[in-house]
């Protein structure tokens, strides 16, 4: 079955609706089509997993590198697709409006538009600035039809400024300039997570978990969480395995190949 771009659209939403679900960060056309392969409802990219994979550090790719890979990835399976789509590429509204029109138009399911700068001297953009950003890439998914799923992101804990009432009041601000979901990637604690969920209820929280985790996705769903991507975590284990097995094979050993993939059982799952 081949799914329309209107109808994963939609089922990326009614995933959105109740209950949670896993939201795994395939970084290129295999990743995506093994996690297909295990009955994942819907994807996400990941701009580190994506960066690493053509040598580059998080954040480091153009804006038409990232195009071409969303394209790739939204043809690579029939699930709906949600983009990592950094800061828009652009500081000023109409820059990140004329991005995200760009990246609706390869047919991804949501994209998600974050407030940090890129500028450690001024990690964060203010957040009126932040609120323009994000009215203007809503008003950029309505005008391209409305069903595009819009992710605000707050990025405190991940630009060095941990403030929990800050990442919260962000987080409701980019709800009412029209975010359908929000995501504060850093935040770990059950009080963190439940504070959050709260604040912008009744909209859809994304928890990220990009590493081991004291809490089950069924204790997550009982936070109240809707979504739980991994980000770069799967393309970083990844990248252990190769580290590991490549030291080896420095060392003249060859044991990092136990826990290899069998190649014919790759080769059946690419055909």
């Amino acid at each position: 079955m081949t799914r329309s771009v209107a109808e994963k659209r939609a089922a990326f939403r009614a995933l959105h609706a109740q209950g949670c679900f896993m939201l795994p960060n395939p970084w290129d056309v295999g990743s995506a089509r093994y996690l297909h392969s295990l009955g994942f409802e819907a994807l996400a990219t990941t701009s580190s997993g994506f960066a690493w994979s053509r040598g580059r550090a998080d954040g480091a790719l153009s804006r038409e590198a990232v195009l071409a890979h969303l394209r790739e990835l939204v043809g690579a399976t029939d699930l709906p697709v949600n983009a990592d789509f950094e800061n828009g590429f652009a500081a000023d509204p109409q820059g990140v409006a004329q991005s995200v029109r760009m990246a609706i138009d390869t047919g991804v399911a949501g994209l998600s538009i974050e407030d940090a700068t890129g500028d450690p001297a001024h990690p964060l953009f203010d957040i009126d600035v932040a609120v323009a950003r994000l009215r203007a890439a809503r008003a950029a998914v309505d005008q391209e039809g409305g069903d595009t799923l819009l992710v605000g992101r707050a990025e405190n804990f991940f630009a060095g400024r941990p403030d929990l009432d800050d990442t919260i009041a962000r987080l409701k601000a980019y709800a009412d300039a029209g975010a359908d979901c929000l995501y504060a990637p850093g935040i770990r604690t059950r009080e963190q997570i439940e504070a959050v969920v709260a604040a912008v209820a009744p909209k859809p929280v994304n928890l990220l978990v990009g590493g081991t985790s004291e809490f089950t996705l069924k204790d997550i769903a009982a936070m109240g969480v809707r979504r739980v991507s991994v980000g770069g975590g799967l393309a970083r284990a990844a990248w252990g395995g190769f580290m590991r097995a490549a030291r080896g094979l420095q060392e003249g050993r060859f044991d990092g190949f136990a826990d290899a993939a069998a190649g014919a059982k790759l080769n059946g799952l690419m055909r």
